[in-house]
Protein backbone atom coordinates (compact mmCIF):
# COMPACT_ATOMS: atom_id res chain seq x y z
CA UNK A 1 0.00 0.00 0.00
CA UNK A 2 1.43 3.04 -0.86
CA UNK A 3 1.79 5.89 1.83
CA UNK A 4 1.32 9.82 1.71
CA UNK A 5 2.69 12.04 4.30
CA UNK A 6 0.78 15.43 5.49
CA UNK A 7 2.33 18.10 7.19
CA UNK A 8 0.16 20.28 8.48
CA UNK A 9 0.05 22.52 11.69
CA UNK A 10 -3.92 22.35 11.62
CA UNK A 11 -5.48 18.73 12.36
CA UNK A 12 -8.58 19.17 10.44
CA UNK A 13 -6.38 19.25 7.42
CA UNK A 14 -4.70 16.22 8.22
CA UNK A 15 -8.27 13.91 9.17
CA UNK A 16 -9.82 15.73 5.79
CA UNK A 17 -7.10 14.01 3.80
CA UNK A 18 -6.70 10.71 5.35
CA UNK A 19 -10.27 10.10 4.97
CA UNK A 20 -10.16 11.33 1.23
CA UNK A 21 -6.79 8.88 0.59
CA UNK A 22 -8.75 6.17 1.94
CA UNK A 23 -10.98 6.08 -1.24
CA UNK A 24 -7.81 5.18 -3.13
CA UNK A 25 -6.25 3.07 -0.66
CA UNK A 26 -3.56 5.38 0.03
CA UNK A 27 -1.90 4.94 3.69
CA UNK A 28 -1.59 8.42 5.48
CA UNK A 29 0.82 9.71 7.84
CA UNK A 30 0.24 13.25 9.39
CA UNK A 31 3.06 15.41 11.18
CA UNK A 32 2.33 18.63 12.26
CA UNK A 33 5.44 21.11 12.15
CA UNK A 34 8.57 20.96 9.74
CA UNK A 35 10.65 19.11 12.21
CA UNK A 36 8.18 16.67 12.91
CA UNK A 37 7.68 16.08 8.99
CA UNK A 38 11.66 15.56 8.34
CA UNK A 39 11.54 12.63 11.15
CA UNK A 40 8.87 10.71 9.83
CA UNK A 41 10.54 10.78 6.53
CA UNK A 42 13.89 9.75 7.88
CA UNK A 43 12.24 6.43 9.56
CA UNK A 44 9.12 5.92 7.31
CA UNK A 45 9.01 4.75 3.87
CA UNK A 46 7.09 7.25 2.20
CA UNK A 47 6.08 7.51 -1.75
CA UNK A 48 4.40 11.23 -1.54
CA UNK A 49 4.74 14.42 0.49
CA UNK A 50 1.76 17.02 0.44
CA UNK A 51 2.78 19.80 2.74
CA UNK A 52 1.57 23.22 4.13
CA UNK A 53 3.36 26.32 3.50
CA UNK A 54 2.68 28.04 6.61
CA UNK A 55 2.99 26.55 10.34
CA UNK A 56 3.30 29.36 12.67
CA UNK A 57 -0.04 31.15 14.14
CA UNK A 58 -0.74 34.78 12.22
CA UNK A 59 2.48 33.57 9.80
CA UNK A 60 1.48 34.19 5.89
CA UNK A 61 4.70 34.83 4.31
CA UNK A 62 5.35 31.20 3.08
CA UNK A 63 8.36 30.91 3.95
CA UNK A 64 8.51 28.14 6.32
CA UNK A 65 6.79 26.22 3.46
CA UNK A 66 9.55 27.21 1.44
CA UNK A 67 12.39 26.07 3.93
CA UNK A 68 10.35 22.86 4.33
CA UNK A 69 10.65 22.26 0.60
CA UNK A 70 14.12 22.87 0.40
CA UNK A 71 15.02 20.85 3.62
CA UNK A 72 12.84 18.12 1.77
CA UNK A 73 14.65 18.21 -1.77
CA UNK A 74 18.32 18.35 -0.11
CA UNK A 75 17.54 15.02 2.06
CA UNK A 76 15.18 12.86 -0.29
CA UNK A 77 16.06 14.67 -3.66
CA UNK A 78 13.59 12.06 -5.69
CA UNK A 79 10.30 12.32 -3.08
CA UNK A 80 7.72 14.24 -4.99
CA UNK A 81 5.83 17.09 -3.20
CA UNK A 82 2.72 18.43 -3.34
CA UNK A 83 1.98 22.06 -2.27
CA UNK A 84 -1.00 23.49 -0.12
CA UNK A 85 -0.77 27.19 -0.24
CA UNK A 86 -3.13 29.68 0.86
CA UNK A 87 -3.38 32.11 -2.74
CA UNK A 88 -1.41 34.72 -0.64
CA UNK A 89 1.85 31.93 -1.53
CA UNK A 90 0.77 31.47 -4.94
CA UNK A 91 3.83 33.28 -6.15
CA UNK A 92 6.18 31.26 -3.91
CA UNK A 93 3.95 28.12 -4.80
CA UNK A 94 5.01 28.86 -7.92
CA UNK A 95 8.52 29.47 -7.90
CA UNK A 96 8.79 26.35 -5.83
CA UNK A 97 7.08 24.26 -8.93
CA UNK A 98 9.71 25.68 -10.85
CA UNK A 99 12.41 24.58 -8.21
CA UNK A 100 10.65 20.76 -8.43
CA UNK A 101 8.01 20.66 -6.48
CA UNK A 102 5.66 18.23 -8.39
CA UNK A 103 2.21 20.31 -8.05
CA UNK A 104 0.47 22.73 -5.80
CA UNK A 105 -3.27 23.44 -5.01
CA UNK A 106 -4.95 26.07 -3.10
CA UNK A 107 -6.61 25.89 -0.19
CA UNK A 108 -9.72 24.82 -0.24
CA UNK A 109 -8.74 22.33 -2.75
CA UNK A 110 -10.57 20.33 -5.38
CA UNK A 111 -10.61 17.10 -3.80
CA UNK A 112 -10.69 15.32 -7.60
CA UNK A 113 -7.65 17.50 -8.24
CA UNK A 114 -5.91 16.23 -5.77
CA UNK A 115 -6.73 12.97 -5.89
CA UNK A 116 -5.91 13.02 -9.60
CA UNK A 117 -2.45 14.82 -8.77
CA UNK A 118 -1.83 12.16 -6.01
CA UNK A 119 -2.85 9.04 -7.74
CA UNK A 120 -0.68 9.93 -10.68
CA UNK A 121 2.37 10.84 -8.46
CA UNK A 122 1.89 7.14 -7.03
CA UNK A 123 2.07 5.54 -10.31
CA UNK A 124 5.57 7.75 -11.29
CA UNK A 125 6.96 6.66 -7.86
CA UNK A 126 6.23 2.94 -8.67
CA UNK A 127 8.17 3.62 -12.19
CA UNK A 128 10.66 5.31 -10.44
CA UNK A 129 11.43 2.50 -7.70
CA UNK A 130 11.08 -0.12 -10.45
CA UNK A 131 13.94 2.04 -12.18
CA UNK A 132 16.01 2.45 -9.16
CA UNK A 133 15.30 -1.18 -8.52
CA UNK A 134 16.69 -2.22 -12.09
CA UNK A 135 19.56 -0.36 -11.84
CA UNK A 136 20.79 -1.76 -8.82
CA UNK A 137 20.55 -5.08 -10.43
CA UNK A 138 22.54 -4.05 -13.02
CA UNK A 139 24.96 -2.36 -11.17
CA UNK A 140 25.20 -5.34 -8.92
CA UNK A 141 25.87 -8.04 -12.34
CA UNK A 142 28.32 -5.46 -13.96
CA UNK A 143 30.17 -5.46 -10.15
CA UNK A 144 30.31 -9.11 -10.30
CA UNK A 145 31.26 -9.38 -13.99
CA UNK A 146 34.41 -7.37 -13.03
CA UNK A 147 35.28 -8.93 -10.10
CA UNK A 148 35.33 -12.33 -11.89
CA UNK A 149 36.69 -11.44 -15.11
CA UNK A 150 39.26 -9.29 -16.37
CA UNK A 151 37.03 -6.74 -18.76
CA UNK A 152 40.14 -5.22 -20.35
CA UNK A 153 39.10 -1.52 -19.02
CA UNK A 154 35.39 -1.81 -20.87
CA UNK A 155 33.67 0.95 -20.62
CA UNK A 156 29.85 -0.19 -20.22
CA UNK A 157 26.39 0.85 -19.00
CA UNK A 158 24.07 -0.49 -20.66
CA UNK A 159 22.12 -3.64 -20.46
CA UNK A 160 22.69 -4.37 -23.75
CA UNK A 161 26.62 -4.29 -23.95
CA UNK A 162 25.99 -5.87 -20.21
CA UNK A 163 24.99 -8.53 -22.12
CA UNK A 164 27.27 -8.86 -24.55
CA UNK A 165 30.81 -8.72 -22.15
CA UNK A 166 28.78 -11.24 -20.03
CA UNK A 167 28.56 -13.46 -22.94
CA UNK A 168 31.84 -12.65 -23.96
CA UNK A 169 33.36 -14.49 -20.55
CA UNK A 170 31.24 -17.18 -20.37
CA UNK A 171 32.54 -18.39 -24.17
CA UNK A 172 36.24 -17.41 -23.22
CA UNK A 173 37.35 -20.80 -21.79
CA UNK A 174 35.62 -22.77 -24.12
CA UNK A 175 38.06 -23.97 -27.09
CA UNK A 176 35.79 -22.96 -29.97
CA UNK A 177 35.98 -20.14 -32.75
CA UNK A 178 33.64 -17.10 -32.02
CA UNK A 179 32.61 -14.89 -34.81
CA UNK A 180 31.63 -11.36 -33.33
CA UNK A 181 29.31 -9.36 -35.76
CA UNK A 182 28.18 -5.46 -35.76
CA UNK A 183 28.87 -2.42 -37.01
CA UNK A 184 32.11 -0.49 -37.71
CA UNK A 185 33.18 1.02 -34.82
CA UNK A 186 31.15 -0.63 -32.13
CA UNK A 187 33.77 -2.32 -30.76
CA UNK A 188 34.02 -5.49 -31.43
CA UNK A 189 37.80 -5.82 -31.13
CA UNK A 190 36.93 -5.13 -27.51
CA UNK A 191 35.27 -7.93 -27.64
CA UNK A 192 37.71 -10.06 -28.77
CA UNK A 193 40.45 -8.92 -26.24
CA UNK A 194 38.03 -9.65 -23.95
CA UNK A 195 37.82 -13.54 -24.95
CA UNK A 196 41.25 -13.52 -25.35
CA UNK A 197 42.13 -12.71 -21.75
CA UNK A 198 40.17 -14.51 -20.39
CA UNK A 199 40.23 -17.85 -22.23
CA UNK A 200 42.74 -21.12 -21.25
CA UNK A 201 45.55 -18.99 -23.65
CA UNK A 202 45.45 -15.50 -22.19
CA UNK A 203 48.99 -15.96 -21.56
CA UNK A 204 49.76 -16.59 -24.97
CA UNK A 205 49.94 -14.22 -27.83
CA UNK A 206 47.31 -11.84 -29.05
CA UNK A 207 47.60 -10.78 -33.21
CA UNK A 208 45.13 -9.57 -34.78
CA UNK A 209 44.88 -8.82 -38.37
CA UNK A 210 42.62 -6.60 -40.16
CA UNK A 211 41.53 -8.20 -43.95
CA UNK A 212 40.06 -5.23 -45.31
CA UNK A 213 43.55 -3.50 -44.83
CA UNK A 214 45.39 -5.72 -47.36
CA UNK A 215 45.18 -6.44 -50.91
CA UNK A 216 44.18 -10.38 -51.52
CA UNK A 217 47.48 -10.76 -52.82
CA UNK A 218 49.43 -9.68 -49.55
CA UNK A 219 46.65 -10.88 -47.28
CA UNK A 220 47.79 -14.65 -47.54
CA UNK A 221 51.28 -13.76 -47.09
CA UNK A 222 50.09 -12.14 -43.88
CA UNK A 223 48.28 -14.89 -42.69
CA UNK A 224 50.36 -17.91 -43.38
CA UNK A 225 53.84 -16.15 -44.19
CA UNK A 226 55.60 -16.54 -47.66
CA UNK A 227 59.05 -17.75 -48.92
CA UNK A 228 61.72 -15.93 -50.86
CA UNK A 229 60.27 -15.48 -54.45
CA UNK A 230 56.40 -16.32 -53.70
CA UNK A 231 55.14 -13.40 -54.80
CA UNK A 232 56.58 -9.75 -56.13
CA UNK A 233 58.75 -7.75 -53.92
CA UNK A 234 59.12 -11.18 -52.03
CA UNK A 235 63.02 -10.67 -51.44
CA UNK A 236 62.84 -12.48 -48.16
CA UNK A 237 61.07 -15.01 -45.98
CA UNK A 238 58.30 -13.92 -43.76
CA UNK A 239 56.49 -15.17 -40.80
CA UNK A 240 52.76 -15.12 -40.92
CA UNK A 241 50.10 -14.15 -38.58
CA UNK A 242 49.55 -17.97 -37.79
CA UNK A 243 53.21 -18.26 -36.75
CA UNK A 244 52.89 -15.54 -34.56
CA UNK A 245 50.07 -16.35 -32.83
CA UNK A 246 50.99 -20.14 -32.26
CA UNK A 247 49.77 -21.26 -28.28
CA UNK A 248 47.52 -17.95 -28.75
CA UNK A 249 45.07 -16.22 -30.23
CA UNK A 250 44.49 -14.72 -33.65
CA UNK A 251 41.82 -11.95 -34.59
CA UNK A 252 40.93 -11.93 -37.98
CA UNK A 253 38.78 -8.51 -38.79
CA UNK A 254 36.36 -8.12 -41.57
CA UNK A 255 36.98 -11.96 -42.54
CA UNK A 256 34.61 -10.90 -45.25
CA UNK A 257 37.07 -9.47 -47.24
CA UNK A 258 39.22 -13.37 -47.89
CA UNK A 259 39.73 -14.03 -51.03
CA UNK A 260 38.28 -17.68 -51.53
CA UNK A 261 41.29 -19.35 -52.27
CA UNK A 262 42.50 -17.61 -48.42
CA UNK A 263 39.49 -19.36 -47.40
CA UNK A 264 39.97 -22.34 -48.57
CA UNK A 265 43.31 -21.97 -46.49
CA UNK A 266 42.00 -20.58 -43.58
CA UNK A 267 39.36 -23.87 -43.70
CA UNK A 268 42.16 -26.07 -43.58
CA UNK A 269 43.80 -24.59 -40.71
CA UNK A 270 41.01 -24.72 -38.42
CA UNK A 271 40.48 -28.24 -39.01
CA UNK A 272 43.79 -29.40 -39.04
CA UNK A 273 46.58 -26.99 -37.55
CA UNK A 274 48.08 -27.29 -40.76
CA UNK A 275 48.93 -24.86 -43.24
CA UNK A 276 51.66 -23.86 -45.83
CA UNK A 277 53.73 -20.77 -46.35
CA UNK A 278 53.31 -19.13 -49.87
CA UNK A 279 55.73 -20.93 -51.91
CA UNK A 280 56.53 -23.89 -50.13
CA UNK A 281 55.25 -27.49 -49.62
CA UNK A 282 56.87 -28.05 -46.13
CA UNK A 283 53.73 -28.18 -43.38
CA UNK A 284 53.52 -25.91 -40.72
CA UNK A 285 51.90 -27.33 -37.32
CA UNK A 286 50.18 -24.43 -35.02
CA UNK A 287 47.40 -24.44 -32.17
CA UNK A 288 45.79 -21.41 -32.60
CA UNK A 289 42.62 -20.00 -31.16
CA UNK A 290 40.73 -17.97 -33.98
CA UNK A 291 38.09 -14.98 -33.25
CA UNK A 292 37.07 -13.54 -36.26
CA UNK A 293 34.49 -10.20 -36.65
CA UNK A 294 32.82 -8.68 -39.24
CA UNK A 295 30.39 -5.86 -40.10
CA UNK A 296 29.42 -8.07 -43.61
CA UNK A 297 25.98 -9.88 -44.12
CA UNK A 298 27.62 -13.47 -44.82
CA UNK A 299 24.73 -15.31 -45.05
CA UNK A 300 24.32 -13.02 -48.30
CA UNK A 301 27.29 -13.47 -49.20
CA UNK A 302 27.21 -17.59 -49.07
CA UNK A 303 23.70 -17.35 -51.06
CA UNK A 304 25.87 -15.06 -53.28
CA UNK A 305 28.94 -17.65 -53.53
CA UNK A 306 31.41 -15.20 -52.38
CA UNK A 307 32.14 -17.03 -49.14
CA UNK A 308 32.16 -20.20 -47.94
CA UNK A 309 29.54 -22.08 -45.91
CA UNK A 310 31.46 -24.50 -44.16
CA UNK A 311 33.89 -21.88 -43.14
CA UNK A 312 31.19 -20.26 -41.69
CA UNK A 313 30.31 -22.95 -39.73
CA UNK A 314 33.48 -23.65 -38.86
CA UNK A 315 34.11 -19.52 -37.84
CA UNK A 316 30.56 -19.53 -36.09
CA UNK A 317 30.55 -21.90 -32.99
CA UNK A 318 30.05 -19.31 -30.98
CA UNK A 319 28.53 -15.81 -32.56
CA UNK A 320 28.50 -12.51 -30.30
CA UNK A 321 26.68 -9.29 -31.96
CA UNK A 322 27.78 -6.21 -30.75
CA UNK A 323 24.97 -3.84 -31.22
CA UNK A 324 25.22 -0.29 -32.67
CA UNK A 325 25.83 2.76 -30.14
CA UNK A 326 22.35 3.71 -30.95
CA UNK A 327 21.10 0.48 -29.74
CA UNK A 328 22.95 0.61 -26.31
CA UNK A 329 22.27 4.73 -25.28
CA UNK A 330 23.23 4.43 -21.70
CA UNK A 331 26.75 3.68 -22.90
CA UNK A 332 26.92 7.12 -24.85
CA UNK A 333 27.70 9.62 -21.69
CA UNK A 334 29.86 6.74 -19.76
CA UNK A 335 32.14 6.54 -23.25
CA UNK A 336 32.29 10.09 -23.58
CA UNK A 337 33.50 11.03 -19.83
CA UNK A 338 35.73 8.38 -20.83
CA UNK A 339 37.33 9.69 -23.80
CA UNK A 340 36.91 13.33 -22.41
CA UNK A 341 40.60 14.74 -22.14
CA UNK A 342 41.94 15.58 -18.36
CA UNK A 343 40.47 18.71 -16.89
CA UNK A 344 37.76 18.67 -19.57
CA UNK A 345 33.98 18.07 -18.15
CA UNK A 346 30.23 18.11 -20.26
CA UNK A 347 27.42 21.11 -19.89
CA UNK A 348 24.55 19.61 -19.63
CA UNK A 349 23.26 20.88 -22.79
CA UNK A 350 26.50 18.69 -24.44
CA UNK A 351 25.26 15.35 -22.39
CA UNK A 352 21.60 16.41 -24.05
CA UNK A 353 23.20 16.56 -28.04
CA UNK A 354 25.75 13.53 -27.56
CA UNK A 355 22.29 11.35 -26.06
CA UNK A 356 19.97 13.08 -29.45
CA UNK A 357 23.09 11.92 -31.78
CA UNK A 358 22.33 8.76 -33.54
CA UNK A 359 25.98 7.83 -33.82
CA UNK A 360 25.97 6.08 -37.12
CA UNK A 361 30.33 5.82 -37.07
CA UNK A 362 29.03 4.13 -33.63
CA UNK A 363 31.79 4.84 -30.87
CA UNK A 364 34.17 5.73 -33.06
CA UNK A 365 32.79 8.61 -34.07
CA UNK A 366 31.76 9.39 -30.48
CA UNK A 367 35.71 9.27 -29.53
CA UNK A 368 36.55 11.32 -32.64
CA UNK A 369 33.95 14.18 -31.63
CA UNK A 370 34.94 14.74 -28.36
CA UNK A 371 38.95 14.78 -29.19
CA UNK A 372 37.87 16.89 -31.53
CA UNK A 373 35.64 19.40 -29.39
CA UNK A 374 38.28 19.23 -26.89
CA UNK A 375 41.00 20.57 -29.00
CA UNK A 376 38.61 23.47 -30.08
CA UNK A 377 37.12 24.40 -26.98
CA UNK A 378 38.18 28.11 -25.40
CA UNK A 379 37.36 26.66 -21.67
CA UNK A 380 37.32 23.25 -19.70
CA UNK A 381 33.56 22.93 -19.84
CA UNK A 382 32.19 21.41 -23.28
CA UNK A 383 28.87 22.84 -24.63
CA UNK A 384 26.76 21.39 -27.49
CA UNK A 385 28.20 23.93 -29.43
CA UNK A 386 31.98 22.72 -29.28
CA UNK A 387 30.31 19.08 -30.42
CA UNK A 388 29.06 20.19 -33.46
CA UNK A 389 26.82 17.68 -33.64
CA UNK A 390 23.95 17.87 -36.56
CA UNK A 391 20.92 19.06 -35.26
CA UNK A 392 18.74 16.51 -35.28
CA UNK A 393 14.77 16.95 -36.74
CA UNK A 394 12.24 17.40 -33.93
CA UNK A 395 9.93 14.07 -33.97
CA UNK A 396 6.99 14.93 -31.50
CA UNK A 397 4.03 16.37 -33.50
CA UNK A 398 3.13 19.99 -32.52
CA UNK A 399 1.20 20.59 -29.50
CA UNK A 400 -1.95 21.93 -32.01
CA UNK A 401 -1.65 18.40 -34.09
CA UNK A 402 -1.91 15.85 -31.46
CA UNK A 403 -5.47 14.25 -32.11
CA UNK A 404 -7.02 11.76 -29.98
CA UNK A 405 -5.21 8.26 -31.49
CA UNK A 406 -1.86 10.09 -30.78
CA UNK A 407 -2.63 11.35 -26.80
CA UNK A 408 -4.32 7.50 -26.46
CA UNK A 409 -1.50 5.76 -27.67
CA UNK A 410 0.57 7.67 -25.60
CA UNK A 411 -0.85 7.04 -22.35
CA UNK A 412 -1.11 3.15 -23.43
CA UNK A 413 2.71 3.44 -23.44
CA UNK A 414 2.91 4.99 -20.30
CA UNK A 415 0.40 2.46 -18.50
CA UNK A 416 -1.80 5.69 -18.01
CA UNK A 417 0.88 7.84 -16.19
CA UNK A 418 -0.03 11.31 -17.22
CA UNK A 419 3.47 12.53 -16.19
CA UNK A 420 5.01 9.78 -18.24
CA UNK A 421 2.94 10.37 -21.06
CA UNK A 422 3.54 14.37 -20.82
CA UNK A 423 7.10 14.09 -21.45
CA UNK A 424 6.50 11.58 -23.91
CA UNK A 425 4.44 14.19 -26.29
CA UNK A 426 6.60 17.46 -24.89
CA UNK A 427 3.67 18.96 -22.78
CA UNK A 428 3.05 19.60 -19.01
CA UNK A 429 0.89 17.53 -16.87
CA UNK A 430 -1.50 20.69 -17.33
CA UNK A 431 -0.98 20.78 -21.02
CA UNK A 432 -2.02 17.34 -21.17
CA UNK A 433 -5.08 17.29 -19.33
CA UNK A 434 -6.52 20.62 -21.14
CA UNK A 435 -5.75 18.54 -24.38
CA UNK A 436 -7.60 15.05 -23.08
CA UNK A 437 -10.79 17.11 -21.91
CA UNK A 438 -10.96 19.34 -24.95
CA UNK A 439 -11.28 15.78 -26.67
CA UNK A 440 -13.16 13.84 -24.12
CA UNK A 441 -10.31 11.33 -23.08
CA UNK A 442 -11.02 10.48 -19.85
CA UNK A 443 -8.32 10.56 -17.11
CA UNK A 444 -8.59 6.86 -15.28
Amino acid sequence: MATALVIDDNPAVATALEILFSLRDVRTISADSPAAGLEVLAREAIDVVIQDMNFTTDTTSGEEGIALFRAIRARFPEMPVILLTAWTQLEAAVELVKAGAADYLAKPWDDTKLLTSVQNLLELSVTRRELARRRADENRRRTELEERYDLRDAVFADPAMERVIALACQVARADVSVLITGPNGAGKEKIAEIVQANSAVRTGPFVTLNCGALPSELLEAELFGAEVGAYTGANRAREGKFDSADGGTLFLDEIGNLSSNGQMKLLRVLETGRFERLGSNKERQVKVRVISATNADLDAMIRAGTFREDLYYRLNTIEIRVPPLAERTDDILPLARHFLADGKRLSADANAALRRHAWPGNVRELKNVLQRAALLAAGPELTAKDLALPVAAPVAAPVEELDRPTIEAALTRAGGVIAQAAAELGLSRQALYRRMEKLNIPRD
